[in-house]
């Protein structure tokens, strides 16, 4: 009489060989090997993909959390003095057209210039952004009141520094500094450094090294004033509802801004990186599946010796009555028990990994004397992980599918196995 397929006692016998001691035939210890290898492989596929999937969305929200996700800028005009002059005159306006176009969250007028900086002794380069008290108030980077110290409300009294600049300069809330501009005032003998000094009002924190070592922000009519802009501002920083589509806000924006605009979105600016980081991702994901190939093969050879110490058992259970497929079941069983808990022990302590990575960090930082994660390299000040479904999805397909697959054949192997040839020297 046919049985059904995976019956109770294949099950049964597969169970057994599984846990049998080498002594009896068994090769527990290839199981354990390949149950350890297929753990070890799908944590590490977990934990880089969940690192991989938050180091990216940090990068993202530190460049959409503190930047313009799309600037206007004027493709600009001979002067008088033969100099070519791109700054925009009538910005008040331009930017309440940039408003009304669907879409738009907000348009801030813009002044930008570089300088030196200075506090007693320490001197270091910065970027100066002027902007009003309002727009500034509109970046969640920069506005963020959890990170940052000061008054938010005082800014235009002062200016805001990043929290990479207030470290250069050892400079706190309240102290006076200097800004040491070479385009200063003009005079009958040449252009004359401008130097003034402003209060440190809030000191803010975005996130990424490079913004908050490099970036100071001053009101916008100072800034006008300082770097001779009156009456005009250097360009108009819009954000968009949805940054991650900002190509398809491309052509109402330069339709509203005029014949004369030119834009640069936040993909232009972070493109390269963002590529390579999608090339990673995917050489990534290919090395790591090979990982779990290769500790997938550990089965093949745990079963193919598994076939070879039980041969005797097959030809009785040939004998018996047993089928090639049933045969074929129970050798597929043992292999595919083996993949499914490895697999689920990798996705638990992958799981595990992505949840608690800032103590395991820092008990890694602590071990190693600190210094393991240099922000001024990497640009965001922690390694962040963020843990996906169908990442996790993709690991387990991707573990279980090879581990199936290699199964089949030593199973195979053992369900053509000639039930005579097996019991003919025992």
């Amino acid at each position: 009489m046919a049985t059904p397929p995976f019956a109770a006692f294949e099950w049964m016998i597969a169970w057994r060989y599984l846990r049998a001691r080498r002594a009896e035939g068994g090769v527990s210890t290839m199981t354990w090997i390949s149950l350890i290898g297929i753990t070890l492989a799908v944590f590490a596929l977990i934990a880089t993909l969940a690192v991989r999937s938050g180091f990216r969305a940090e990068f993202v929200d530190t460049i959409l959390g503190a930047n313009a996700h799309v600037t206007i800028y004027n493709l600009g005009s001979v002067a008088e003095n033969g100099r070519l002059d791109r700054t925009i005159t009538d910005y008040d306006a331009a930017a309440d057209a940039l408003r009304a176009v669907p879409g738009v969250t907000r348009a801030a007028p813009l002044v930008r210039g570089q300088v030196m900086i200075n506090l007693r002794d320490r001197n270091a380069g910065v970027e100066v952004y002027g902007m009003t008290a309002e727009n500034l108030a509109s970046l969640p980077r920069i506005a963020d009141l959890a990170t940052s110290l000061g008054d938010i409300a005082r800014y235009g009294e002062g200016v805001a520094i990043g929290s990479g600049v207030a470290r250069e300069l050892g400079a706190q809330v309240g102290d006076r500094i200097k800004l040491i501009s070479p385009n200063g005032v003009k005079t009958a003998f040449g252009t004359s450094p401008r130097i003034n000094a402003y209060e440190v009002t809030y000191v803010f924190s975005a996130g990424r090294y490079d913004i908050d070592r490099t970036r100071v922000y001053m009101p916008l009519a100072e800034a006008q004033s300082f770097f001779n802009r009156e009456g005009v501002v250097d360009e108009i920083e819009v954000m968009v509802e949805v940054p991650e589509e900002v190509d398809r806000y491309a052509s109402a924006l330069l339709q509203t801004a005029g014949d004369r605009a030119q834009i640069w979105t936040w993909r232009d600016a972070s493109g390269g990186f963002l590529r390579a980081l999608e090339v990673e991702d995917n050489v990534m994901f290919i090395i790591l599946s090979i990982l779990v190939l290769i500790a997938a093969m550990n089965i093949v050879s745990g079963l193919i010796m598994l076939v070879k110490n039980k041969g005797r058992d097959i030809g009785i259970l040939r004998t018996m009555g047993l089928t090639e497929g049933s045969i074929l079941r129970i050798f597929f069983i043992c292999g595919a028990f083996t993949g499914i808990i490895g697999t689920a022990m990798g996705v638990v302590f992958g799981c595990l990994f992505a949840i608690y990575i800032d103590p395991l960090f820092s008990f890694v930082n602590y071990v190693m004397g600190g210094g393991v994660w240099d922000p001024s390299i990497r640009g965001i000040y922690a390694l962040p992980a963020e843990l996906h479904l169908d990442d996790v999805l993709s690991a387990v397909a991707l573990s279980l599918g090879l581990s199936f697959v290699v199964t089949i054949f030593p199973a195979r192997r053992a369900a053509r196995m000639n039930p005579v040839e097996a019991l003919r020297y025992e």
